[in-house]
């Protein structure tokens, strides 16, 4: 009896310091630190719930917990299939937060976790009415070639595709290739690009040169100060002089707008002026928030903004599966949130190497895409005008590849080289933090190696 009294005891015991240390672990981290875990995990859970379709557990365990901060782990979520909302709180109970998802405009975080205060915003448009046969080739369809036997070994290399890989898509002069998927990917599985929506933003903004000059200043009635010099191509080379942290690993600017302000286009834009405009590259997700806001205003009616973005690129170039997200207040998140299958972000990759036309349609103004891959003042050559990279994923990586190579880059891994001199294509989309020291170009190098 006095050996279960004294287990009983020190059971207690165990029980009593595990307590205070998790009281003195909460005590000790900053609320905000909490919230952005949960709003992050109740996002990501919702858009790969809600649009790609995957189990919410294994995108928690995969997506979130096993990447992420020591914080990530001990977080809950909820998935309310009926209200189409997410919930996520730090041990089911701390800094709960929410995200709610709205057809054809995919998850919105909600950071008050109110969802009611969220306003409804309807659907997006439906498609442009396009009509394409799924058995001819792709791009116009969806059949696909033998591949490329020497492709075919470059891609079954895992050193050269890399840890946590989801898909690879070659594409040589107009056809593709070669492809792989990651375990439990496919061809129609939606995958998140990070910041290569940035220069889809881009394209959507050349679609409206008309009505948003590049040369356009006084942008914002808010920017009544010295920002009100600010052009649209200030914004777009990433040389704003507005103040933003795009640093991932904190409390920094990026991840309090994404994931603590319901109006992200708001937030950035009252950031202070640091810097004369046009002068410092600094680059930054508030910024391309910015200009998604930007040209939505030009619409005087939200819903006709809300879907301009299928009407006028996504329809005409058969990316059905693409899925532009907004804020909890109606706004593109431009920088970050466009979800579509890895065939659909390679038609994307085609349409700029065929310089802005599709199907013989010139989509975009000529020359613009030129203009994009124009080196942004200044950026010292790395960054262009139209928010896209022209240096390789790591500088010093890419004196293999042809000079002309240019990036959509994304965070966790997210890339797709356009190669005009080798009129190659090659994405590649997946899981892979950059603490793991992986890099695209050496795949890349042996690709336009093997079409040579």
């Amino acid at each position: 009896m006095r050996l279960v009294v004294k287990l009983l005891k020190g059971a207690l015991v165990l029980v009593l310091v595990a307590i205070a240390a998790l009281a003195g672990w909460l005590y000790f981290t900053p609320p905000d630190l909490i919230r952005v875990g949960t709003g992050y995990s109740a996002k990501i859970v919702c858009s790969n719930v809600f649009i790609a379709g995957r189990d919410p557990e294994e995108v928690l365990a995969v997506d979130v917990q096993a990447p992420g901060h020591p914080l990530l782990g001990f977080i809950d979520v909820d998935v309310d299939r009926e209200r189409e909302v997410v919930s996520a709180a730090l041990f089911g109970v701390f800094g709960r937060n929410q995200a709610v998802h709205r057809e054809g405009l995919g998850c919105a975080s909600v950071p008050n976790g109110a969802i009611e205060r969220a306003p409804a915003l309807g659907a997006a448009a439906e498609m442009a009415s396009v009509e394409r046969d799924e058995t001819a080739p792709w791009p116009q369809g969806e059949a696909i070639t033998d591949a490329d036997p020497p492709v075919a070994a470059i891609l079954d290399d895992a050193d050269l595709v890399g840890p946590g890989m989801r898909a690879v898509v070659v594409v040589r002069e107009g056809r593709i290739v070669g492809e792989r998927y990651g375990e439990g990917f496919a061809a129609d599985t939606p995958l998140l690009g990070w910041s290569m929506t940035k220069t889809v933003t881009a394209a959507i903004l050349g679609k409206l040169d008309d009505r948003l000059p590049r040369d356009a200043d006084a942008l914002r009635a808010d920017w009544s100060d010295d920002r009100s010099a600010i052009t649209l191509a200030d914004l777009m080379a990433m040389s704003s002089g507005l103040e933003f942290n795009e640093d991932y690993g904190a409390v920094a600017d990026v991840t309090r707008m994404l994931y603590l302000e319901p109006d992200m286009a708001g937030f950035a834009a009252a950031k202070p002026l640091v810097n004369p405009h046009g002068e410092e590259f600094s680059y930054s997700s508030g910024t391309s928030v910015i200009l998604s806001r930007l040209w939505q205003d030009r619409f005087d009616d939200q819903q006709q903004a809300l879907g301009w973005p299928r009407r006028a690129l996504f329809g005409p170039l058969g990316m059905d599966s693409a899925v532009l997200e907004t804020d909890a207040a109606g706004t593109f998140v431009g920088s970050s949130y466009l979800y579509a299958t890895a065939r659909d972000w390679a038609r994307f990759g085609q349409f700029l190497l065929q310089d802005g036309i599709w199907n013989g349609e010139q989509i975009l103004p000529a020359g613009y895409v030129d203009w994009m891959r124009e080196a942004a003042p200044a950026s010292e050559g790395v960054y262009g005008r139209g928010q896209l990279w022209l240096a390789g994923p790591e500088r010093g990586r890419q004196a293999d590849l042809p000079a002309d190579t240019y990036w959509l880059r994304g965070h966790d891994g997210q890339s797709m080289a356009i190669i005009p001199s080798s009129g190659l294509i090659i994405l590649r989309l997946g899981l892979t933090p950059s603490s793991l020291d992986y890099s695209p170009a050496p795949m890349i190098a042996a690709l336009v190696a093997a079409g040579e």
